[in-house]
């Protein structure tokens, strides 16, 4: 066994998006719609971590993680600055999320699938862009043939919005943290998951 083969690539780092990014991905699939906390990566081990519990009984309606390599920095968020007519939003500072959608029961996280961009949510965190990358997983009997997000059911969509701007919010304030934009389409997505790469390049070079 070669000594690299020895230990755990870091999910973040360590994993390839694929030689077909950004029409074909890998992500790292955090949490499922089973779990009753939100897990996710710690940046520096690698390794998942409890967040929080999940504080109302709506749950995340599809696999959720986020694309190996890619960051949400200055790149990413001029989309949104663009869409809004704005000049001060920044992205978060995280790798880019993506939800993965599939007709299959997957139990567990920390694990990576393969899966096709169909579009994907603008969102605001904290006046931070927080965008959701919406794919679905290859060649799944359900899911599989969609290629655009304007094909999926309404009520699918609807789900995932309200996830997303619910899921953050602390019991009995009545300020709401996560502000949607909009929805954008498949090529959009390609281009924000090629912009997290540059953002990622930057990152990266700006740590060493």
């Amino acid at each position: 066994m070669k000594p690299e083969m020895a230990y755990k690539a870091h999910p973040w780092h360590g994993i390839s998006l694929g030689p077909d990014s950004p029409d074909e991905v890998t992500a790292f699939i955090e949490i499922v719609p089973t779990d009753t906390v939100k897990y996710e990566v710690d940046k520096e081990s690698g390794y998942l971590s409890l967040d929080r519990p999940q504080k109302f009984s709506n749950i995340v309606p599809s696999l959720y993680g986020f694309l190996p390599r890619t960051y949400c920095g200055q790149k990413m968020a001029e989309m949104t600055n663009n869409v809004l007519a704005r000049y001060d939003i920044e992205g978060d500072g995280d790798p880019l999320d993506i939800c993965v959608l599939t007709e299959k029961d997957v139990t567990h996280g920390d694990i990576i699938v393969k899966a096709h961009p169909i579009g994907g949510l603008r969102l605001l965190d904290h006046n931070q862009a927080d965008d959701k990358i919406i794919a679905v997983l290859r060649n799944d009997a359900v899911y599989g043939g969609y290629t655009d997000i304007g094909q999926l059911p309404k009520d699918i969509v609807r789900r995932l919005i309200h996830y997303f701007t619910t899921y953050k919010d602390i019991p009995g304030e009545n300020t709401r943290r996560m502000v949607f934009i909009n929805i954008y389409d498949a090529s959009e997505a390609k281009e924000v998951i090629r912009r997290s790469q540059d953002d990622y390049e930057d990152y990266m070079k700006n740590r060493k």
